[in-house]
């Protein structure tokens, strides 16, 4: 590797770095806002946005920019891949902190709805999966990557659960239903950070191991049991 490259890499992952912290806290965040039905942080989270959409370009172009200039290969080009899809997962998550947040603005007109209980614990194991996927880039830790991937379970298994409770209660009082959709709405977004987290990890996996993870849920769960 030149050390031009390796300058660039170096740069380049930086950059993604200080991208994940913004786009965790984020997160962070507004689901805490959603939980209290607090927009206090809101406004905080839209601008941040900006900023990540405003990131989000400048590592796509230094991607392609490393790509054109240098012709990676192996590994380094396993990086610039690599990145590149992080860097678009990252957006999207941003995305939906932003979505969470405009339905906690809806349901500030609710406030004697009350939800049903594990959207709590559902926003917990999301976050924590961000968390310790980006912890998996940072350290190129394929274990820890597989192990966001099997909690992705955890949180579509949560997320059908919350739907079928709000059906049941706008069955038994029609008039819950507007309160009652945006959570719906807040709780398939927590679903999708979830999604994006395990997009993020299969990354992982793919930077270390050179193994294409997507879709093979069940080989990982078999990994796990024979480690």
């Amino acid at each position: 590797m030149s050390k031009h490259l390796q300058r660039d890499l170096k740069d380049l992952e930086q950059g993604l770095l200080d991208q994940s912290s913004v786009v965790e806290q984020m997160v962070y965040r507004t689901c805490g806002a959603l939980q209290e039905l607090s927009t206090d942080a809101l406004r905080d989270i839209m601008v941040d946005e900006e900023s990540v959409n405003q990131r989000e370009v400048q590592i796509e172009e230094e991607c392609l920019k490393i790509l054109a200039l240098h012709q990676p290969v192996a590994v380094d080009l396993r990086r610039v891949a690599t990145i590149m899809k992080i860097n678009a997962d990252l957006e999207r998550i941003a995305d939906l902190a932003v979505n969470i947040g405009e339905r906690t603005s809806s349901l500030v007109m609710f406030p004697e709805f009350a939800p049903p209980p594990n959207l709590g614990e559902m926003s917990e194991i999301a976050i924590g999966m961000v968390r310790d996927a980006l912890d998996a880039f940072v350290r190129l830790d394929a274990e820890l990557a597989r192990e966001v991937c099997l909690r992705d379970d955890e949180v579509d298994d949560l997320n059908r659960e919350f739907i079928q409770t709000l059906h049941g209660m706008i069955a038994a009082n029609p008039s819950e239903v507007e309160a009652a959709l945006h959570y719906y709405s807040a709780s398939r977004h927590i679903e999708r950070i979830g999604d994006h987290a395990t997009n993020i990890s299969e990354d992982v996996i793919y930077l270390v191991d050179g193994e294409i993870a997507r879709h093979r849920s069940d080989d990982i769960v078999v990994q796990r049991e024979r480690s």
